[in-house]
């Protein structure tokens, strides 16, 4: 099991930026991806980024290349997602998951996830 808790939403205008953080308990952190994902009121939940166990490789959803980052700390137990240029478009509450080794894209391939948190973006 692991267990999977995220901070740092909020309310921001257009243009700003926050900080997620997710942090993990119980099995070893650093054998899964980790994965960020959103849900918007009415709309499926989406993946947005992930980073694979080492930090090595990170991907991401095309509507937040070159403004979102995500990064781990494998000692801090703690996956992070960096958010510059907001867009009231990116107004959601935000998941972190773990899942296996590879490129998971789909929220049926993560097996653990957070609670969310929510940002609320506004124009």
């Amino acid at each position: 099991q692991v267990q999977l808790v995220e901070s740092g939403g909020g309310l921001v205008q257009a243009g700003d930026s926050l900080r997620l953080s997710c942090a993990a308990s119980g099995r070893t952190f650093s054998s899964f991806t980790m994965g960020w994902f959103r849900q918007a009121p009415g709309k499926e939940r989406k993946f947005v980024a992930a980073i694979t166990r080492s930090g090595g490789f990170t991907y991401y959803t095309d509507s937040v290349k070159g403004r979102f980052t995500i990064s781990r700390d494998n000692a801090r137990n703690t996956v992070y997602l960096q958010m510059n240029s907001l867009k009231p478009e990116d107004t959601a509450v935000y998941y972190c998951a773990a899942g296996p080794t590879g490129w998971p894209r789909s929220v049926h391939e993560y097996d653990y996830w957070g609670q969310g948190t929510q940002v609320t973006v506004s124009s």
